[in-house]
């Protein structure tokens, strides 16, 4: 059994909240291969150009390697 795994780092945005950013991000990452852990390494947002506030966060996700 593999005691290995990668770490890949996304951004995850969202215009609901930073919770829902995160989970777009790891949603995503687990469709291409499976997720085993996550850590949430820079929350940060920006207000558009429209006046609404995007939620930002870069995510270090670890998958395991077989």
């Amino acid at each position: 059994m593999s005691k290995t795994f990668e770490i890949i780092e996304r951004v995850g945005i969202s215009t609901e909240s930073t919770n829902d950013a995160i989970r777009n991000v790891i949603e995503e990452a687990h469709k291409e291969k499976p997720v085993a852990w996550f850590e949430v390494t820079e929350p940060r947002g920006r207000v558009t150009q429209d006046g609404k506030i995007e939620f930002q966060v870069t995510v270090k996700i670890g998958r395991k390697l077989s």
